[in-house]
């Protein structure tokens, strides 16, 4: 009997759970039954049906004691009910109701890893880092991330209320928010100014690879000549699906460039994935055949900060080792393992960590993320409360070990220039006890004038320009 493994890029919960599909057989499973810890399992299941204060249902039992043995093993593996499985294949097409929040755990608590653009979120004014201790009047420690995502989740229209804890503030926050159908956009694209363009993806999707060579294209034309940089912006960018990953990484590196490998146990979780459309197109036509061949030598910048993970490090990480790009912004999230997720006989399934991801040179993102190449702070922020805002895979209880170990290589600034920092920040509007309406904007209509890093990533494409011009003439 066949089973389907659902291959994640993304930091796995909240409301962005992104998928790819991969055909799995059932496994030898020879390995010799725990007797003695079963026997105990067993004990311990009939003292609770015999003397627990109420009665329990042995589904209630069996379900919890599933979610225990996968939560305890990493950050991301689960246990998904039949419900949570169907809304989690359903996320893959991007569109879901709910808040648009990627979450992680720690301390026992729901951390927000990123607001997804556009969505009630992110409208509300929460931010990565953010801890949710209570949704409604129901305290979040104790509960599963799956848990969390079912009570944040619920029918369009419908409110629910958030305490939030910023370590930046000394007293929670409240937030009312109204659910809505989440449609995420995936591509989002401006010319910034004569013949350099941006590009945003906020989510690997289905189409990922499709709009953004939609975008690549309008750019060119509305150009009217060809382009002198582009930026790709993959800031708070939370993942999403592997192939997609690879093929935006393919519209910028030659054919049959190693994108990213897989490491495991089992021999089925070892791939190695090259920029061939085999490994990205969802069947049928090539959708990078009518790109402009200049889009493969122009240069380039990847913007990318701590919210930016799984599949947008993977794109990072595979641009920056074959040196097609400068990345430019703060460290990544350093989600760098492979999620399988197996259906189940009874309609639901288990989301199991199965491999870690690996850059083409070798490098290991878990736990550790992608380096800069130029370090670029958010302009708007202090350093101190840069810090106190930032999470990462690191940080998460229980999380996978890097295996190249925590080393870290100091990052090196493009064209010999020191690590950039804002000399001074930039001013903030009045505090009037509600969230500025700015940081919509700006995501929704990029300008390097008012968003510090990516002025940095723009001016750092028209050096490199003006190089080429003079080891042109």
């Amino acid at each position: 009997m066949k089973k389907l493994a659902l291959l994640t890029a993304g930091a796995l919960a909240g409301g962005a759970l992104t998928l790819s599909l991969q055909a799995f057989a059932d496994k030898d499973n020879s390995a010799p039954l725990p007797l003695n810890e079963l026997r105990t399992f067993a004990e311990v299941f009939g003292r609770i049906k015999q003397d627990y204060v109420e009665p329990v249902d042995d589904k209630k039992l069996i379900n919890e004691a599933i979610k225990g043995m996968l939560t305890g093993l990493d950050p991301h593996s689960d246990y998904l009910d039949p419900e949570a499985f169907k809304e989690m294949r359903e996320g893959t097409q991007g569109e879901f109701g709910g808040l648009g929040i990627e979450i992680g755990a720690e301390d026992g608590l729901v951390k927000v890893i990123a607001p997804i653009e556009d969505t009630p979120a992110q409208k509300a004014g929460i931010k990565s880092g953010d801890l949710i201790v209570k949704i409604d009047d129901t305290p979040v420690r104790g509960l599963s991330l799956n848990d969390a995502v079912k009570r944040m989740r619920g029918k369009p229209g419908t409110k629910v209320t958030l305490t939030i804890a910023r370590k930046s503030e000394t007293k929670p926050r409240v937030v009312t928010l109204v659910r809505a159908v989440i449609k995420t956009k995936s591509v989002k694209f401006k010319l910034l100014e004569q013949d350099y363009g941006y590009v945003r993806v906020t989510q690997f999707q289905e189409h990922t690879v499709e709009n953004l060579a939609q975008a690549l294209q309008t750019l060119y034309k509305d150009n009217k000549t060809p382009l002198k940089g582009v930026i790709l912006d993959l800031r708070d960018d939370p993942g999403g699906l592997l192939n997609g990953a690879v093929g935006v990484s393919a519209a910028f590196l030659p054919k049959d460039a190693l994108v990213v490998y897989t490491e495991g146990r089992a021999e089925d979780s070892k791939m190695r994935l090259t920029a061939k459309v085999q490994n990205y197109a969802r069947g049928g036509a090539d959708p990078l055949a009518k790109l402009p061949a200049g889009i493969k030598s122009i240069p380039m910048v990847v913007l990318v900060n701590g919210g930016s993970a799984s599949a947008s490090e993977i794109v990072a990480g595979a641009l920056q080792d074959h040196k097609r790009a400068v990345v430019v912004g703060t460290q990544t999230f350093g989600k760098g393992s492979v999620q399988s997720v197996l259906p189940l006989g009874n309609a639901g399934g288990i989301k199991l960590t199965t491999a870690r991801y690996f850059t083409p040179n070798g490098r290991s993102i878990q736990a550790k993320g992608i380096e800069p190449d130029v370090l670029v702070e958010d302009g708007t922020l202090s350093t101190s409360e840069q810090q106190a805002l930032r999470v990462r895979e690191a940080d998460l209880e229980n999380h996978l070990s890097n295996p190249n170990g925590d080393d870290k290589t100091p990052a090196k600034p493009v064209l010999k220039r020191p690590a950039v920092k804002p000399a001074t920040p930039a001013p903030s509007a009045p505090d009037n006890g509600k969230e500025p309406p700015s940081d919509e904007a700006s995501a929704r209509e990029p300008n390097p004038k008012t968003d510090y890093q990516l002025g940095q990533a723009l001016n750092i494409l028209k050096v490199q320009q003006i190089l080429i011009d003079k080891k042109g003439s």
